[in-house]
C-alpha cells in the first residue's frame, strides 16, 4: 500500500511542478518579474497578459523526414488553435498545424516548409529561420544582411515580428557563417538548443492579442 501511495503522491508532485513551470514560463514570456509572493500570483491575470502558456505532452514525433510533425495531447478543448507557437524549456519546437478536440499536430522546425521570424540576439538584424532537411541538429538563418555583426557562438532568438512567437524565445547558437549566392546576405548555420529527437513536456503559446493584430493589419492592407 505504501508503494501505491508513494506513486500517486509522486504523480501529484509532478503535476504541481508542471503547473509551476507553466506559471513561471508565462511570467517570463510576458516580461513580468518572477516572485514567489502571493502579490505576483494576484497580478498575473488575464487582463494584463498578452500570452497564455498551455502545457502539453508530445505523444508522437517524427524527425527523420523532410517534412516532420509532432502530435501533442492538447487540442481545441484546451483553447489550442492553428498557428500557435510551441516551445520547450530549451527553445522553439514548431507551430500548431491542425487541431481536434483533444489533440494537435505541430509543424516541427525540422520541416523544409517551415519559416519562422528570427534575429541575432546581440543586434536587431532579422531574418528567416529555415531547415534544409539535412541535419536534425542544425537549421539555417537566411536573409541576414552582410553588414550584420555575427560570429560563431552568437545566440539566435525569435524576432517577435509575427503574432505567433513573442520576441526572445531561444533557438540556438551560430555554428557557421557563409555568404549566399548574391553575396549580399549571410546564410547562417544554427545549432539548435533543443534536441528535436527527444521531446516530452512542451508549452503552447496563445497570443491573446492575435485577433486584434490580424484585424488591424488586414484593414491597413485593404485601405
Amino acid at each position: 500500500m505504501n508503494g501505491i501511495g508513494d506513486f500517486f503522491e509522486l504523480k501529484k508532485y509532478n503535476r504541481q511542478l508542471v503547473e509551476e513551470n507553466q506559471r513561471l514560463r508565462s511570467l517570463l514570456i510576458n516580461n513580468k518579474p518572477i516572485s514567489h509572493t502571493d502579490d505576483t500570483l494576484m497580478s498575473d491575470t488575464a487582463s494584463n497578459r498578452q500570452y497564455k502558456v498551455i502545457p502539453a505532452e508530445v505523444i508522437k514525433n517524427s524527425f527523420d523526414l523532410r517534412k516532420n510533425y509532432l502530435t501533442i495531447d492538447k487540442g481545441e478543448h484546451d483553447s489550442i488553435h492553428q498557428d500557435m507557437g510551441v516551445i520547450s524549456s530549451k527553445g522553439i519546437v514548431g507551430i500548431i498545424e491542425n487541431t481536434s478536440g483533444n489533440y494537435s499536430t505541430v509543424q516541427s522546425v525540422l520541416n523544409t516548409i517551415s519559416e519562422i521570424n528570427a534575429q541575432l540576439k546581440n543586434s536587431n538584424h532579422f531574418g528567416t529561420l529555415e531547415w534544409d532537411g539535412k541535419n536534425q541538429k542544425t537549421v539555417q538563418l537566411v536573409d541576414i544582411s552582410r553588414v550584420a555583426p555575427v560570429k560563431v557562438g552568437d545566440t539566435v532568438i525569435t524576432g517577435g515580428m509575427s503574432a505567433i512567437f513573442p520576441k526572445g524565445i531561444l533557438i540556438g547558437s551560430v555554428s557557421e557563417v557563409n555568404p549566399d549566392v548574391s553575396g549580399n546576405y549571410f546564410i547562417i548555420e544554427i545549432d539548435l538548443f533543443n534536441d528535436m529527437t527527444s521531446l516530452g513536456h512542451v508549452y503552447v503559446i496563445n497570443n491573446e492579442h492575435k485577433k486584434e493584430i490580424k484585424q488591424l493589419e488586414s484593414e491597413t492592407i485593404n485601405e
